[in-house]
């Protein structure tokens, strides 16, 4: 029963779009006729602390918490926030992740270095990391709050869930004067997914 399901973990940091994110991914899937549960932890938000949203979707879903090491996809909004939660991914796992990095304190201030080969550490362990430069799509979408859109693009493709659903979720989900950009940001995010 527990294999039948799916599992899709949302991580970032405060002011991403990452609930955004992770509705407009579980409308869709319920659209397409899947039962969905989904849970948040808002954590220190407000002050760029780190966000997650756990979704879980099949054909009958009890719980929407994800056990460790059971996560099919991790979308990470950050690449150091691809690695935070390597405790949930397992081998075979799929991790779509947004190539900016945002300082934590302790870096900006000078007193730690941002970790590198961040993207190659979780291919060592057998993960596949599909790389998406979200912001980059976003500011060509011509708004930089759409990055968080992109990512469900990139996502979009790793679902079984027609494209036209994303679309009229989309419409239905965000507001009229961000619509473009966000349409714009979700075909090139799908395009991003597909290489």
């Amino acid at each position: 029963m527990m294999s039948d399901n799916k599992n899709i973990l949302f991580s970032g940091v405060g002011g991403q779009g990452i609930l955004l994110a992770s509705e407009l991914t579980a409308y869709a899937l319920l659209a397409a006729g899947f039962d969905v549960k989904k849970s948040e932890v808002h954590g220190m938000a407000q002050r760029g602390g780190s966000v997650t949203a756990q979704l879980r979707y099949g054909a009958k879903v009890y719980s929407p918490l994800i056990d460790p090491g059971c996560a099919d996809v991790q979308m990470a909004f950050e690449m150091m926030e691809a690695v935070r939660y390597l405790p949930y991914l397992h081998r075979g796992s799929k991790v779509i992740v947004n190539t900016q990095q945002i300082l934590p304190p302790s870096v900006a201030t000078g007193q730690a270095e941002y970790p590198r080969d961040v993207l190659q550490e979780l291919t060592r362990r057998g993960i596949e990391v599909i790389a998406v430069d979200a912001f980059a799509i976003a500011r060509e979408a011509g708004e930089v709050r759409t990055a968080n859109v992109a990512l469900v693009g990139a996502l979009s493709v790793q679902l079984p869930v027609d494209e036209g659903v994303f679309h009229r979720i989309i419409e239905e989900h965000v507001p009229e004067r961000f619509r473009t950009e966000n349409m714009k940001a979700f075909a090139a995010g799908r395009q991003a997914g597909l290489r």
